[in-house]
């Protein structure tokens, strides 16, 4: 059992323009793949994890709460969800969305709006606060494409694609970069 106790409740939540404020992050690392000819490339893999309401995979999010940042709202949901830690590598956009599972008196209309995030992860806990109800996946970008459960995933998952992408053409950054503070996509 883990010693890490997920966040619940709605008291802390931010809501803006009658949207909840959401944070997430496509975690990722890379593995080797060994080609038929002998030689070996390096792929990235993204972390997807189970839906607890029907079919399909999706990338950890949750609510951001009022006493912390959006950055340490989409690392601590990687954390709740899926048991990774890791750096947040780049700001991938907002995303806005339609739930009926968080519909309230504030967003009656179940409107959210996820701040989503590449986290380059580090660390894979055995245990983590909500390993009971999850199972995570490691997938290649198209399998993670074909496996997604929310279209506006899919389309966070096409920003990560083209920032990866231009990470891997143009000079990569360190993998002890983290994401600055400048590009902080916090609006208050």
């Amino acid at each position: 059992m883990s010693e890490l106790v997920a966040r619940t409740g709605r008291h802390q939540q931010r809501y803006e323009d009658g949207c909840r404020l959401v944070a997430g992050c496509i975690p990722f690392r890379y593995s080797s793949v060994e080609n038929d000819d002998g030689t070996s490339e390096k792929v990235v893999k993204v972390l997807m994890i189970n839906s607890l309401s029907g079919p399909g995979l999706l990338f950890p999010k949750g609510g951001w709460e009022k006493d912390e940042t959006v950055e340490e709202a989409a690392a601590r949901e990687a954390l709740e969800e899926a048991g990774v830690r890791g750096d947040l590598k780049h700001f991938l956009g907002h995303y806005t969305f339609k739930t009926k599972t968080l519909q309230d008196d504030i967003s009656p209309e179940g409107l959210c709006r996820a701040a989503m995030f590449a986290l380059l992860v580090k660390e894979e806990l055995v245990s983590w606060p909500e390993q009971s109800t999850r199972q995570r996946s490691w997938l290649t970008i198209p399998e993670a494409v074909e496996r997604c459960r929310h279209p506006w995933m899919k389309n966070a998952l096409e920003g990560f694609s083209k920032w990866h992408a231009g990470q891997m053409v143009s000079s990569p950054k360190g993998e002890n970069d983290v994401l600055s503070s400048a590009s902080s996509p916090e609006r208050h």
